[in-house]
């Protein structure tokens, strides 16, 4: 699959120094990661682990503020990896530079890299709509098309050029995104008639439709009751098995049940965006390394 005419496998032979970790330019699939950059307790099994992104001092600005700062992000493939930090922090403004989404904003710009496939996104020859089809986005409401359930899968698809059998397509993505039981027989009705749980689940599916290598979600669940956001939950889980997912959350809790790994943003002293703690879940909640992670995910702060 190429962007902007380039393949994003495209081989390179030099190496850089990232963070004191040598970092080969070589294609995601060979280039992995020592998970003891972000955890000093890895298993046997977990000791390298295979990048779908990472961020490399990724600066975002509007205008002349400057909103995160100087992030540095490996996202294992694969695996859910949760955002969570105070309101205003930059939680959203990152996940949407993984996509580069924020330059839907007239004033947003970016500086650094976020490296998928081996190729910064933010290249110039790199095309912003292939980026944005690999790297899919749920957003925090739920947002059908007003179209049919069918069409809300069908209509992505065949815009981006899909010539296989689109009923087996259909069936599949919600198959995928565990709606199709509740569905299949109302296939010709609005997708707006759906319950909100059902229609972030429809979004998931108009989502994976389009086969991503990674899911964006930000506050998939705010929207819902705590029954539909179980089922999300749960969705999330079992796509974790072909798809990376980066989730941005309010709900300690449900990062704590859902992700692998947990990135910690909060304000610095100009008002900036900062991930200040990056670990496995279950370190950030039990035993971080950062006071302020600690005072954040146990309540005192926040």
């Amino acid at each position: 699959m190429s962007m902007g005419g380039e393949n994003f496998m495209e081989e390179k032979n030099v190496s850089s120094n990232h963070g004191g970790i040598i970092v080969a330019e070589l294609p995601i699939q060979e280039r992995l990661i020592s998970l003891d950059r972000i955890g000093n307790e890895t298993s046997d099994s977990e000791a390298e682990q295979e990048l779908a992104l990472e961020t490399r001092h990724l600066n975002v600005y509007y205008g002349d503020f400057l909103a995160i700062h100087d992030v540095e992000l490996p996202i294992p493939a694969r695996k859910i990896t949760a955002i969570i930090g105070p309101s205003g922090c930059g939680k959203s403004t990152l996940l949407r530079a993984l996509n580069r989404m924020n330059e839907l904003v007239p004033t947003a710009r970016a500086e650094g890299e976020v490296i998928f496939h081996g190729k910064n996104i933010y290249s110039p020859e790199v095309d912003p709509v292939e980026v944005r089809r690999r790297i899919g986005m749920v957003f925090q409401k739920p947002n059908p098309f007003p179209k049919s359930i069918y069409e809300n899968i069908a209509w992505g698809a065949r815009i981006n050029g899909y010539q296989g059998n689109m009923d087996n397509l259909v069936e599949q993505s919600l198959r995928d995104a565990a709606l199709w039981e509740e569905v299949h027989d109302k296939l010709d009705q609005s997708g707006l008639s759906l319950s909100g749980g059902q229609q972030q689940r429809l979004c998931i599916a108009r989502a994976i439709a389009v086969k991503p290598d990674v899911i964006l979600m930000d506050e998939p669940c705010s929207a819902l009751d705590p029954i539909a956001t179980f089922k999300v939950e749960e969705l999330m889980r079992e796509l974790a098995a072909n798809y990376t997912i980066v989730i941005v959350t309010h709900n300690m809790q449900q990062a704590a049940r859902v992700s692998d790994y947990t990135a910690m943003m909060m304000l610095n002293e100009t008002r900036s965006g900062e991930m200040i703690e990056l670990d496995h879940t279950d370190t950030i909640f039990t035993r971080p390394s950062n006071k302020r992670t600690e005072d954040y995910v146990t309540g005192r702060f926040g």
